[in-house]
């Protein structure tokens, strides 16, 4: 696999979910090197539209050379989806295709700083066009800001010992580089799971903390959700528990009717009617797929369709008159199936 190759996890079964109307309006809010967009495109007629997101400027350029005139690319965060599409003149859609992670040319160009496989600068960044690097939030966030970032994002018990010994390792030369904050975690890391790497979890969680991506994600769900025309599906992507914890919560939510205060009597007819309905369950990729693509190995899909003829949720997660989803998704994370690798 070369740095320029990327592996669309899921292909068939995540557009497939989406059941593809050819005349209908979707949204692949996290291109990557847009596998998903060209499958959803194949199953489009002429009148169909396609519109994609990315914040990696190498996943626009990629995408300069699909051109298509049912297609259209922009650079921006998923959380922004009710912008692009305002900019784009597009109210409701059909479907809407998250893939969250972080993708294979991301891992495998160096420069990115996201791999310990490379000897590069501690960037981490998907956006290298803005926002905090790796580096600088390591340069001057405190012990306990760094400790509780590896603890909550990589789910990683020796987060105490590890901040401990970033904030003295920066006193003295500073920790710019991805070689030596993978030396300075394994000295300290003993004892890993077999064949993980024991800097695996603080990586993973630098990356989640620069990129915001839990935050990202609980702001894009309720925002696609609201934009699903009714019957729309969402179908959501993930590659580790935190992410997944997330829309799981979310979409099991959305699929039960707003409960009322404990002891107020009110019919259930009365009661706002769940915004969405669930899918089928959770799909997980091939033993074919996972031998092909070992980092899919934690992937898994989560679908959704919108129901009824009501409004969805508000931008900011807040219910109008029919259909609420209830505000309960969080972004604090919770133990599952552990750190993935996966690619978007």
């Amino acid at each position: 696999m070369t740095a320029n190759t990327h592996v669309s996890v899921l292909l068939a079964e995540a557009v497939a979910a989406l059941a593809i109307r050819s005349g209908g309006i979707y949204v692949d809010a996290t291109f990557g090197r847009g596998g998903h967009s060209r499958a959803i495109l194949e199953l489009l007629a002429a009148d169909g539209r396609l519109i994609a997101l990315d914040r990696d400027p190498a996943a626009i350029a990629a995408g300069a050379a699909l051109v298509d005139p049912r297609f259209t690319l922009a650079h921006a965060a998923f959380s922004e989806f009710d912008a692009v599409l305002d900019r784009f003149g597009v109210g409701q859609v059909d479907g809407v295709l998250l893939d969250i992670g972080v993708s294979s040319p991301q891992l495998n160009t160096p420069e990115r700083g996201m791999s310990f496989r490379f000897d590069a600068p501690l960037d981490m960044r998907m956006d290298t066009t803005q926002g905090e690097t790796a580096a600088e939030f390591l340069a001057r966030a405190s012990q306990s800001e760094i400790e509780r970032v590896v603890r909550d994002y990589g789910e990683e018990r020796f987060a105490h010992a590890i901040a401990k010994a970033l904030v003295a390792a920066r006193g003295e030369h500073g920790i710019s580089r991805t070689g030596e904050l993978a030396t300075l975690v394994a000295q300290v890391v003993r004892t890993r799971e077999p064949g993980q790497h024991p800097a695996t979890r603080t990586f993973q969680a630098l990356r989640i903390h620069v990129n915001r991506e839990l935050e990202e994600l609980s702001l894009a769900l309720p925002r696609a959700v609201a934009r699903l025309a009714p019957g729309g599906r969402l179908a959501v992507i993930c590659f580790h528990s935190l992410e997944d914890r997330i829309v799981k919560r979310f979409l099991r939510d959305a699929a039960q009717p707003l409960q009322p205060p404990k002891g107020v009597p009110v019919r259930a007819v009365d009661l706002p009617q769940p915004v969405l309905k669930l899918v089928g369950k959770a799909t997980f990729p091939s033993a074919a797929e996972i031998a092909a693509n070992p980092r899919c190995r934690s992937a898994v899909l989560r679908v959704a369709q919108k129901v009824g003829a009501g409004a969805g949720p508000t931008q900011d997660g807040a219910s109008h008159e029919s259909g609420a989803v209830p505000r309960r998704t969080s972004v604090t994370p919770a133990g599952g199936r552990g750190p993935g690798g996966g690619v978007d």
